[in-house]
């Protein structure tokens, strides 16, 4: 059997677009590659980036020779993809309707095509694949709309002012724009008869403009690349849910930590270990409301937490636990990476790092916004409770290893973390805790640290207390203040971090078995992990051209994947929160330490 064709289009090729409820992924030649519809994790309509076969939506003029151009129009997270050659040049805008702006409501998709100059013809093709493209949908037309009706969307309806034709599960347009001429498309589930007129959704998109850039005005940061942070920022905000206020780690599946290979995650899903660094960087930014609209979300999954303390590594963005993984093995896989899955099997895992991540950010909340309400200091005394009595096991750790439970110093790490934000908020607030208790385990914590983590043969700390490795997520003990930055021991570790898993200013995560066939790339959030640590020990320059450095590897609309192979190209899921958290983190200590020689202490 003949190999599939696979597109020539990588990950890094997109840029994104969203609505607080879904994103979409767009390539360079605004092809619509991949989109969940109508939720962050709904079954695709589009998933071309998985498989031709799968769906795909695109707008597109007929200039084969342009040079083609993609940005954001500024501050909004709104698409623009120009064509400029010889004989004309057009553009394509694109954005999905926000949810909580002046026209939220069902999802709507706008792409406005136009000519900018000469005599344009564009071609149209809109061919969704519901249920993870298991559906071909039937095709009903209409005047100025076509609607896909399938049993996984009841209505799903594609209206214009060009004329649309109806295919086999697809429509197609074609039609010829002079200079300042513009033809608009809506995509939306609406009844047929809800035809929008071309002012109302030029008005849509008026509006949406101002409702990012209205968002984009509110932040507080005036410091050093001040374009990419909000552009982080701007990431941040598609990637959380507008009714639910959780954030997803990434809105993709299936994409491939490595050519060809076999991890190839689910992450539509809200990760409780993202928390502290979500405050962290919208705390940072001047988002006050949105750090404390996120932290609700997490005190209601304490609150539903398991009578013995314990809670899940990732939820649901509705809070739901269930994510069961499977694989759609109708898809051939992003140039080839098989299986794609769906659901995430790591729900079920013991990772016990996850309560020093929320701890942290509970702390974060109680310091820059409202208090802990009595029923959430009893949950918390649970949890921490937990934590004392678990502190000691093995665990799958922040990577999620599918072998065998190991003891983690990150996870002993965030352990020591979790106890001491609970006993420094008690403190603070003055709230009743069982402070001997609680103090004897920190300090158990932190002998164990230096005692079976350190190896003393070698000079620095070790991934585990049964291997001599090093692990990317060690770079977060200075910045969770377990260590100083300039201590010895440290930075002897942080010379072994740099010499066994540093490439060209990319950091790897680790190069020891975990369980899986095949290895990965470098992860994108440990580099700028890396970046802060060398600004927190006072290595300024250093610390800045690494940090440009890596920002190099981002796309051509700034945008981070969760993983960089050794060419620097995206692999895995798209954009990934974290990747974008650990920027603003990096950015932020790294500009206040060249402006006055000091950062911010993380969670201080």
């Amino acid at each position: 059997m003949a190999e599939p064709a696979q597109s020539s289009v990588t990950i890094g090729d997109h840029a994104v677009i969203g609505d607080r409820a879904t994103i979409a992924l767009i390539s360079h030649d605004a092809s619509i590659d991949f989109l969940c519809w109508p939720e962050f994790d709904s079954p695709t309509i589009f998933a071309q980036l998985l498989d031709p076969d799968c769906g795909v939506y695109n707008l597109q003029p007929d200039l084969p020779d342009a040079r083609r151009i993609q940005a954001y129009v500024p501050d909004t997270n709104i698409l623009v993809t120009r064509w400029l050659c010889d004989e004309g040049s057009a553009e394509v805008l694109d954005l999905l309707v926000p949810k909580d702006g002046p026209y939220g409501g069902p999802t709507r998709l706008i792409r406005r095509a136009t000519a900018t100059r000469g005599s344009v013809t564009f071609q149209l093709l809109c061919r969704p694949r519901p249920d993870y493209g298991r559906e071909t949908p039937v095709v009903e037309a209409g005047q100025n709309f076509v609607a896909f009706r399938s049993t996984a969307i009841e209505n799903l309806v594609l209206s214009g002012h060009q004329a649309l034709a109806a295919g086999d599960g697809e429509a197609t347009a074609s039609f010829t724009l002079q200079a300042g001429q513009s033809a608009i498309f809506l995509l939306s589930s609406r009844d047929q008869g809800e035809i929008v007129e071309p002012a109302m959704l030029d008005d849509m998109i008026a509006r949406s403009t101002a409702f990012w850039q209205d968002w984009s005005g509110r932040s507080t940061y005036r410091g050093r690349w001040r374009e990419t942070v909000m552009r982080s920022a701007l990431v941040l905000k598609l990637l959380t849910s507008r009714r639910r206020h959780s954030i997803i780690a990434a809105p993709t599946f299936g994409l491939p930590e490595a050519a060809g290979g076999t991890r190839n995650w689910d992450y539509r899903a809200t990760w409780i270990r993202d928390a502290s660094f979500t405050v962290y960087a919208f705390i940072r930014l001047g988002y006050i409301e949105e750090a404390s609209d996120f932290m609700t979300w997490v005190e209601a999954r304490v609150a539903d937490c398991s009578t013995d303390g314990r809670i899940q590594v990732m939820y649901r963005f509705d809070g739901s636990k269930d994510f069961p993984e499977g694989e759609l093995d109708h898809m051939q896989g992003y140039r080839g990476a098989r299986p794609v899955r769906i659901g995430n099997a790591a729900v079920g895992q013991q990772q016990l790092d996850i309560y020093g991540e929320l701890m942290d950010s509970l702390y974060l909340k109680n310091k820059y916004g409202s208090g802990i309400s009595w029923e959430s200091w009893g949950n918390v005394t649970r949890m921490i409770d937990y934590v004392v009595d678990h502190w000691r096991e093995p665990d799958h750790g922040i990577w999620e290893v599918r072998g065998k439970p190991r003891r983690f110093l990150h996870s002993r790490l965030m352990c020591w973390v979790a106890v001491d934000r609970a006993i420094r908020l008690a403190t603070k607030r003055s709230l009743p805790a069982p402070f001997e208790r609680w103090t004897n385990a920190r300090n158990e914590i932190y002998q164990s640290i230096h005692a079976d983590f350190w190896n003393a043969d070698l000079g620095h700390f070790t991934q585990c207390d049964d291997n001599t490795a090093v692990d990317g997520a060690m770079l977060l003990m200075p910045l969770v203040r377990f260590i100083g930055a300039s201590d010895p021991r440290w930075t002897a570790t942080l010379d072994q971090i740099t010499e066994r898993l540093t490439d060209d200013g990319m950091i790897w995560r680790y190069h020891e078995e975990d369980g899986l066939p095949g290895s990965e790339g470098s992860f994108t959030a440990c580099s700028f992990w890396y970046v802060e640590c060398l600004a927190r020990a006072g290595r300024l320059e250093e610390a800045r051209m690494k940090f440009e450095r890596v920002l190099s590897y981002g796309n051509h609309v700034e945008l981070f994947a969760e993983e960089l192979d050794r060419r620097g190209e995206a692999l895995g899921n798209f954009p990934q929160g974290l990747s974008h958290l650990a920027l603003i983190s990096a950015a932020f200590y790294l500009d206040r330490a060249l402006s006055n020689g000091k950062g911010e202490e993380w969670g201080a």
